[in-house]
């Protein structure tokens, strides 16, 4: 496994270094834009990149390069449902996306405001359709910012650190264990593990504030602020 392994992240490392960052800062542009996040692995391409850091330079390179292009993807899914949400919403892509999908991300904005913006970037759909719910509603683009820029930095930081200490563990040890390539996978592993059972767990927590309300009271029935959260 080692020697598989061994030319799998020598491979990676050969790719230019400055074509890398740019390749995994339009990953996250894509993963974190209109819908596109529903299709492009995102995460994959941050940890495949981050193997091949080898400093704390080529470390802060990476991490910037993916909180931009998160940002910026997340800011083009705002400026899509400011002007064009309602369309998007009744597009074929949309419609695929399924109408509940698009209840549960309004519920929980109108509910949550800046914490739905928070949390959705670590959830699977829901930060492919916060931007644009978010767009559609009244919250201002400046908190809408505020709450997303440090899910960014938190999601790119984590992703982008194991990536590093999993491949550098690895080559520090293939000369002498026979089984390194084992624990790069299993520190991998464990980590996916974890984001699985974080988010099934943020899941559970949050998912009273996506539920479709009851008949005798909708959600649009409610009164709100201006910045999209509920009002008390």
């Amino acid at each position: 496994m080692n020697e598989v392994l061994g030319w799998i992240l020598d491979t990676v490392r050969q790719v230019d270094p400055v074509l890398r960052v740019l390749l995994a800062a339009l990953g996250m542009f894509l993963e974190t834009s209109i819908l596109i996040g529903l299709i492009v692995p995102g995460d994959t391409i941050v940890l495949v990149a981050s193997t091949a850091i080898t400093n704390w330079a080529e470390w802060a390179a990476l991490f910037a390069a993916v909180v931009v292009g998160s940002l910026a993807g997340e800011s083009l899914g705002f400026a899509l449902g400011r002007y064009f949400g309602p369309r998007i919403r009744v597009s074929r892509l949309g419609r695929r996306l399924g109408e509940v999908n698009w209840v549960r991300a309004k519920n929980y904005v109108d509910r949550r405001g800046g914490v739905a913006v928070f949390v959705s970037r670590f959830l699977p759909v829901l930060h492919a359709l916060i931007p644009l719910t978010v767009g559609m509603s009244a919250m201002r683009y400046r908190k809408f910012l505020a709450w997303t820029a440090p899910a960014c930095v938190l999601w790119a930081g984590a992703y982008v650190s194991v990536g590093w200490l999993a491949a550098g563990s690895y080559r520090q040890l293939s000369s002498q264990l026979h089984y390194a390539g084992y624990l790069f996978a299993a520190i991998i592993a464990v980590f996916l593990l974890l984001a699985l059972l974080a988010k099934k767990l943020i899941v559970r927590s949050e998912a009273r504030h996506m539920d479709v309300p009851g008949p005798d009271l909708t959600d649009a029935d409610m009164p709100h602020d201006e910045d999209g959260t509920r009002a008390p």
